[in-house]
């Protein structure tokens, strides 16, 4: 009996300490794949995070707590990205998610946060079309990425055939339904457009790449644009090669290839010349990014580290967070929600960028340019902040479409009707669909 009681009175103990540690914490999840086909992407991203913790707890923590990150590995199986979410929200009680890389994984997610009222930012450039309550997205969408990219190569490079080559989930189709009407806005004819898809980890490249080929050869100035995503841009890059394709006769211009994805490419290769559009590369000369590189790179005890633009873009959100977080003075979801919208941060290009009422960002455009030393050269730069639209004027009825948080508390408001189409995650808790007129 006295055993009992001992057992029974540690336990408790146990758990009271237990309790109260986690009480002395503010969990945070970290949510990237480290292994499968997105990894190549996604798992530096968990290396900074950690960096950022860390440095943040040198400081003091936040609210008198130090943060305690929770990793976790969706292994790039999108529906491991949900049920990790659903982990994270309701058993390991994360005041917020930083994570996620492709779009199918943010929209595996988005119902569990907007269930649960959990809040995730998002650090990749995507489609757009949403804005959630639930999400911040500090990632580029396509009028800050994808416009200035064909701009430039139609107006810069004279460009007048396109081939539009993407990875077969949501981004990439969705990314090139905006250029083939952008496209068509300028006067480009069907004709002089080629659309084409690959799974995920696609290897075998020489009919796509012969086909690129040949549809260059025809008197025009051809140009790829480029929405492939993970491993498969290192097999795309030397297959070009293989052909013989100089990025000076038939430049490719990508939405997703970092300097990460640029350090696996063969440099005796002929990638060296080709394009990316992003807000952000490491090769910017400021004191705030020389020293950013300089702490990744102690943090991961590798001299060669990289940094890219989706971790320029978590770099801000863990900004944007720890500083809604002071300001509302707790870790309350709605109350940092109702804090956040309005609120600049530095990035790390020198200037700053702040939070629209439709969970997007004001941020720059740049074009690189491949070296062969893996970094970018930066050619074309915005001179302003961009602006994020959350739904795209080049998508059927986008033009009509905002969202707003703050005044209109709607994630797709009908500015014609004047309706909101959409009130995200009041929507889906009640599981019903309503549509609420604004009188």
């Amino acid at each position: 009996m006295r055993r009992l009681l001992l057992v029974t009175i540690v336990n408790l103990l146990l758990c009271f300490f237990s309790t109260v540690h986690a009480q002395d914490t503010i969990k945070v999840g970290v949510m990237y794949s480290l292994t499968g086909t997105m990894a190549i992407s996604e798992a530096p991203l968990k290396d900074e995070l950690l960096m950022l913790i860390e440095e943040q707890n040198r400081k003091g923590g936040l609210l008198g707590k130090k943060i305690e990150p929770v990793v976790v590995d969706p292994a790039s199986d999108w529906m491991a990205f949900s049920e990790l979410s659903r982990q994270l929200l309701t058993e390991n009680k994360v005041a917020a998610v930083f994570g996620c890389w492709a779009s199918v994984s943010r929209k595996a997610v988005l119902p569990i946060f907007e269930k649960y009222n959990g809040l995730l930012f998002y650090p990749v450039q995507f489609e757009g079309e949403e804005a959630s309550y639930n999400i911040i997205y500090t990632g580029s969408t396509p009028e800050q990425q994808i416009i200035p990219a064909i701009d430039f190569l139609k107006d810069k490079r004279g460009i007048t055939r396109w081939y539009l080559l993407g990875s077969d989930y949501v981004f990439p189709r969705t990314a090139n339904k905006i250029i083939e009407t952008y496209l068509e806005h300028k006067g480009v004819k069907k004709e002089n457009i080629i659309v084409r898809y690959t799974q995920l980890g696609h290897s075998d490249w020489g009919a796509i790449v012969r086909e690129i080929k040949a549809f260059g050869l025809q008197g025009q100035n051809t140009a790829v644009v480029s929405t492939l995503n993970g491993d498969a841009n290192i097999l795309f890059f030397n297959e070009m090669d293989e052909y013989r394709i100089s990025p000076y006769d038939i430049p490719v211009m990508s939405f997703s290839v970092g300097e990460g994805e640029l350090q696996y490419v063969d440099r005796n290769r002929l990638t060296a010349g080709n394009l990316a559009s992003w807000g952000y590369f490491q090769s910017v000369d400021t004191k705030e990014n020389l020293e950013f590189v300089r702490a990744f790179s102690e943090f991961t005890r590798n001299p060669k580290a990289v940094t890219n633009d989706p971790m320029e873009s978590q770099y801000i959100a863990f900004s944007l967070w720890v500083k809604a977080v002071e300001k509302a003075g707790t870790t309350d979801v709605d109350s940092v929600l109702s804090t956040i919208v309005g609120l600049e941060t530095a990035n790390l290009s020198g200037g700053k960028v702040k939070v629209l009422p439709n969970h997007h960002l004001s941020k720059p455009a740049m074009i690189g340019q491949y070296q062969k030393d893996g970094q970018f050269s930066v050619i074309w730069r915005s001179q302003d902040n961009i602006p994020s639209k959350a739904f795209s004027e080049y998508l059927s009825d986008g033009k009509i479409y905002i969202a707003d948080w703050v005044t209109l508390k709607c994630s797709k408001y009908d500015t014609v009707e004047k309706i909101c189409l959409d009130r995200s995650h009041q929507n889906r808790k009640s599981e019903d669909t309503l549509v609420i007129r604004q009188d």
